[in-house]
């Protein structure tokens, strides 16, 4: 059920629009690119919590987010399924910056494997349950060297799709918060405007994070932390 690519062009759109809405954003003089910028590059780190048992964990530096987590942004990065070594660490510094001095296993981790005799690693499959992880921007602050920006996060719950043949039925999809409790709930054939709409309108009982992002010389962000 996951939309991945066609979530994050659509949620593009909306974003944009979300920015314009809201005026505590503007007064920090924020333009559409640097908003498209900073959906964009979340939008690539953003995970899923039944790979990587959060979509987006919490860390003080980038250096001490969870392996699991950090190879798998890599991995959901690269199109090819078979790897170099070298592709893989080049990957991981293109995404977090110089900053970034993580190095990737030799012996591969739990879904990117090394075949000895190959000398090269494989990206394997994995499951993806009935949820959709995603994250609304609230806002965005101006920082030296950067920007603060706080995530609202939340689940869209396809489960009510399961058995159904016919693409055309409606069937309810369950907006809910990281603690599984549904928040609020939309039809199948309502655009993702409803969820956003609906997410702001209970935006109190959802969880959120404040992602600390740098920027460098060329205007490319990096994430630095999560609280």
């Amino acid at each position: 059920m996951k939309k991945l690519l066609a979530i994050i062009s659509v949620l593009l759109v909306i974003f944009i629009g979300m920015y314009i809405y809201k005026s505590n954003i503007n007064q920090n003089t924020l333009n559409i690119a640097e908003v498209q910028k900073i959906e964009e590059y979340i939008s690539k780190i953003y995970m899923w919590q039944e790979i990587t048992e959060q979509a987006l964990p919490k860390f003080d530096n980038i250096n001490d987010a969870p392996e699991l987590w950090v190879w798998e942004v890599v991995k959901k990065n690269i199109e090819e399924f078979e790897l170099e070594y070298q592709q893989i660490q080049e990957k991981a510094q293109e995404i977090f910056g110089d900053k970034f001095k993580k190095e990737f296993p030799k012996n591969g981790t739990e879904y990117i494997l090394y075949d000895e005799s190959a000398n090269k690693y494989f990206s394997t499959g994995v499951g993806l349950d009935t949820l959709d992880d995603l994250f609304l921007i609230k806002n965005i602050k101006k920082i030296k060297n950067g920007y603060e920006v706080e995530i609202v996060e939340y689940l869209e719950d396809y489960g009510n799709a399961m058995g159904i043949e016919d693409e055309s039925e409606i069937y309810n999809v369950n907006i809910k918060n990281l603690n599984n409790e549904t928040i609020a709930t939309i039809k199948s054939n309502e655009s993702e405007t409803a969820t956003i709409e609906a997410v702001k309108k209970n935006i109190e009982k959802f969880n959120t994070k404040i992602l600390t992002l740098f920027q460098d010389k060329e205007g490319n962000v990096f994430l630095e932390s999560v609280k």
